[in-house]
């Protein structure tokens, strides 16, 4: 079988690094990413990456901290997380580039468009990380700039939870899964499936998002095979 999509932007949440431990990063859950990973990468697929910081930092710890210092914080968080995720690519033998957003030389590269481009295209996964370098922008919206950059085919959005609910699944058992749903309902309906920034942003660019549980089988796979796991947002 040929995989639905030619280049796709992953993004893997750092609560979902965590596993059962909450906090910190797990083993076992950079060794699935590779290994999910590297399925995609055997088969010709162009795949970038960008990777949240909740793991490490989830914002202001007081009102005494302004909001830019609590999100640089938090990019230095995706920064580490970039950082195993790169350890554990190179051990499942996949060729893989870090490129941040403030620049920190000694460990990735400048963020660049155009080698970030010419990486993918020679089959080495590319991972972004630092958010956009800017306060005031998560990384869900560093997702779907990135994605409109590259010319990603889909966003594959790997979280704890495994597709998009109309409530929180864990507080409320009878929360309704959707399998499919459009841009526009998502903002409307305030779905949290990303913020609205960078909900807005793949709606205005046409950019489809698949959302699926990182701890779900052969989950990143599978979705880019086009098995319609989690939920599809077009």
């Amino acid at each position: 079988m040929e995989p639905k999509y030619k280049r796709v932007i992953l993004k893997v949440s750092g609560e979902a690094l965590a596993g059962e431990s909450r906090k910190g990063i797990e083993q076992a859950m950079l060794d699935k990413v590779a290994a999910d990973v590297k399925q995609l990468v055997d088969m010709g697929v162009q795949v970038a990456m960008v990777v949240g910081g909740g793991n490490f930092w989830r914002g202001r710890t007081s009102q005494n901290m302004d909001r830019p210092t609590a999100d640089y914080i938090g990019m230095l968080a995706t920064c580490m997380n970039a950082l195993a995720l790169r350890s554990a690519f190179e051990a499942a033998g996949i060729p893989v580039c870090i490129q941040t957003a403030i620049e920190m030389t000694q460990i990735a590269e400048p963020y660049n468009n155009k080698k970030a481009l010419k990486l993918l295209e020679e089959g080495t996964v590319v991972i972004f990380g630092a958010g956009t370098g800017s306060p005031f922008f998560s990384t869900d919206t560093t997702t779907a700039l990135r994605a409109a950059e590259i010319g990603a085919d889909v966003i594959l959005l790997a979280k704890k939870v495994d597709a998009v609910y109309d409530s929180d699944p864990e507080k409320n058992p009878n929360a309704k899964k959707y399998k499919t749903l459009t841009h526009t309902q998502v903002l409307e309906q305030n779905l949290q499936v990303m913020d609205s920034t960078a909900a807005a942003m793949c709606r205005d660019n046409n950019i489809m998002i698949h959302v699926f549980g990182v701890a779900e089988p052969n989950g990143i796979y599978r979705a880019c095979m086009g098995e319609e796991i989690g939920t599809i947002v077009k």
